[in-house]
C-alpha cells in the first residue's frame, strides 16, 4: 500500500539552497550552477547552465545560458543523498521530450557534508564538481496528501 502522506525527509536539509559559484568558473568551456529546493522527502531543482561554446540550437541555447528543472523525491543513507525524478519545465509540469536538452527520468547519487547550519556540500558520483550551496530560506515539512 502507499502512503497517503508525504514523509517528513531529513530536518537539516528542508528549505531553499543555492549555489553562487564553481571552482575556477572564469577559465571552464561551460558550467552549471543549482538552486535546490527540498520540502518534506521531495526536492524541486534548477540547474543554470552557462557555456562559452554554442553545441546547438541557439533558441535553446539561448547565446550560452540556459536552464533545467528537476522535480521529485530524495532518501537518504548514511552521508549518501539519492535523488529521482523527472525532468520537467519551470512550473513543474511535465516537460515534452521533443523539447530542448534533458527530458525523462533523472537520478543521481551526493556525498552530503554540513559543515554549517547555513551551507551544505553535495558531492556527485558522476561529476567532479562539487556544489557549495548557502541557505536561502529555511522551511519545515508540513507534509501534504499524495
Amino acid at each position: 500500500m502507499n502512503p497517503n502522506l508525504q514523509k517528513p525527509g531529513e530536518k537539516y536539509i528542508q528549505g531553499e539552497w543555492q549555489q553562487d559559484s564553481v571552482p575556477a568558473q572564469k577559465r571552464l568551456v561551460a558550467y552549471s550552477l543549482y538552486t535546490l529546493k527540498f520540502s518534506c522527502d521531495s526536492f524541486f531543482v534548477k540547474i543554470s547552465s552557462y557555456s562559452k561554446v554554442n553545441y546547438g540550437a541557439d533558441t535553446c541555447m539561448n547565446s550560452g545560458h540556459w536552464a533545467e528543472y528537476i522535480r521529485g523525491t530524495y532518501s537518504q543513507k548514511q552521508d549518501t543523498l539519492h535523488l529521482k525524478g523527472q525532468f520537467c519545465n519551470a512550473d513543474g509540469s511535465y516537460k515534452d521530450e521533443k523539447g530542448c536538452f534533458r527530458s525523462g527520468d533523472y537520478e543521481e547519487f551526493f556525498k552530503v557534508k554540513h559543515p554549517a547550519d547555513s551551507v551544505i556540500q553535495f558531492l556527485s558520483t558522476s561529476n567532479v564538481i562539487p556544489i557549495n550551496a548557502h541557505l536561502i530560506k529555511r522551511t519545515s515539512c508540513v507534509p501534504k496528501p499524495l
